[in-house]
C-alpha cells in the first residue's frame, strides 16, 4: 500500500466569510515535491496563510523525496476521495503523474501546478510559475557579461536536479546556455549540444550533497571549469564545496535559481556569482485564492498574455551587475526573498 508522508493538515472554517461551494465548505490540497527543501515550506507557508485568511479547508502532502511520483499520485487520490475543490500541484514527474491529474479533473477538481508545469502543459487547468527559461536566460546573460570577450573560451559545468526531462531543471538549463549564447540541441532537454565549450552535466538532486559530487564528477572531467550552472542554490553551495577543496572557489562563476534568502546571503558571500530569484510563497497564496473563486463562481484562472501560463515574476539578483542585464541587489533580494 502507497503511504502518504503528510506534511501538514491546516483548517480553518470558522470565519463568518468563509467560502462556500454547494453547502460545504471549500476545500484544498497542496502536494509539493518533498517537506523539506525550503522552497517547498515556503510554498506551504503561503498556502497555508491564505486558506485560513478566506476559510479554506487545507491539507498538505509532500512525496518522501524530489522523483517520488507514486507518493504524489496517492495524495491526488486522496483528494479528489476527500471532495477538494481544487489541488495545488509541484509535479515531481510532469508526465507520469498526468492521468491522475486527468481523474481529478474529470471529477470536478481544479488542479493548479506550482513552478513545474505538466507534461503536456494543458493537463493542468493552470500553471503558476516563474518563467523559468527566462530565469535561466538571466543568469546566462549575467555569466556571459561578467567574462566578456573570456567567454568565447569558456569551461562550462551545468548540475541539474536528476535526468528526468523534460522538467522545469531543462527549461532553466537551455534558458542559461541560450542567455550564454550557446546554440541549442532540442530545447526540450539538455546534453545533445554541440558546443565545445561546454565539458559536461551531471546531476545534483537539488541537494548540497549532490551538487558536490555531481562538481567532483564534472572537474574529473576537466579541472579548468571555470563557469558552473545550478539548478538550485544548495547545489550551488555543494558545487562551491568541491570546488574549494581544489582551491579553485575564487576562479569560478557559480550561477544559480531561486533567489531563497539562504541563498541570497550565499552571493553576499561570495558563493554564488548571481541567482535568479521566483516567489514560491506568491504562487501559493494566488493558487489557494484561485480555487476559492473557483469554488464561489466556476471560473478557472487565466495565463499571463502571451504565455501558456501565469507568470509570477524572476529578478536577477548579484552585486556585480551586468549593463544591459536588469538585475537587483541582495539588500533587495533579502527583502523580497520567497515572498
Amino acid at each position: 500500500m502507497r503511504k502518504l508522508l503528510v506534511g501538514t493538515a491546516v483548517a480553518a472554517i470558522t470565519s463568518a466569510g468563509a467560502a462556500m461551494a454547494e453547502g460545504h465548505a471549500t476545500s484544498a490540497c497542496l502536494i509539493t515535491k518533498t517537506d523539506s527543501n525550503p522552497f517547498f515550506v515556503k510554498m506551504r507557508e503561503g498556502a497555508s496563510a491564505k486558506a485560513e485568511e478566506l476559510g479554506i479547508e487545507l491539507n498538505t502532502y509532500a512525496g518522501r523525496i524530489d522523483g517520488d511520483n507514486e507518493t504524489q499520485v496517492a495524495a491526488i487520490e486522496t483528494c479528489i476521495a476527500n471532495g477538494a475543490d481544487g489541488i495545488l500541484l509541484t509535479p515531481s514527474d510532469p508526465a507520469a503523474i498526468a492521468p491522475v491529474v486527468e481523474q481529478a479533473r474529470d471529477a470536478g477538481v481544479l488542479v493548479i501546478a506550482l513552478d513545474t508545469p505538466l507534461d503536456p502543459i494543458d493537463a493542468a487547468d493552470m500553471t503558476f510559475a516563474t518563467d523559468n527559461y527566462q530565469a535561466g536566460v538571466l543568469i546566462g546573460q549575467w555569466a556571459a557579461g561578467q567574462l566578456g570577450d573570456a567567454a568565447a573560451d569558456a569551461k562550462i559545468g551545468l548540475l541539474n536536479i536528476n535526468i528526468s526531462q523534460p522538467t522545469v531543471g531543462v527549461l532553466r538549463n537551455q534558458g542559461f546556455l541560450d542567455g550564454f549564447g550557446i546554440d541549442l540541441g532540442d530545447p526540450n532537454k539538455w546534453g545533445d549540444e554541440t558546443d565545445p565549450r561546454i565539458i559536461g552535466h551531471d546531476v545534483s538532486d537539488g541537494a548540497t550533497d549532490g551538487g558536490r559530487r555531481g562538481m567532483e564528477n564534472l572537474l574529473a572531467t576537466d579541472p579548468e571549469i571555470n563557469v558552473v550552472y545550478t539548478i538550485n542554490e544548495p547545489a550551488a553551495a555543494g558545487a562551491y564545496e568541491a570546488l574549494r577543496a581544489l582551491g579553485r572557489e575564487d576562479e569560478v562563476l557559480i550561477v544559480s535559481v531561486d533567489g531563497g534568502c539562504p541563498g541570497v546571503e550565499n552571493i553576499k558571500d561570495g558563493v554564488i556569482g548571481a541567482t535568479s530569484q521566483q516567489y514560491p510563497l506568491m504562487m501559493a497564496s494566488l493558487g489557494i485564492e484561485a480555487i476559492a473563486n473557483f469554488a464561489e463562481t466556476g471560473e478557472k484562472p487565466a495565463a499571463t498574455e502571451g504565455k501558456d501560463f501565469f507568470d509570477t515574476g524572476v529578478a536577477l539578483v548579484t552585486d556585480d551587475p551586468v549593463d544591459g542585464v536588469p538585475s537587483i541587489d541582495t539588500d533587495e533580494g533579502l527583502e523580497l526573498c520567497w515572498g
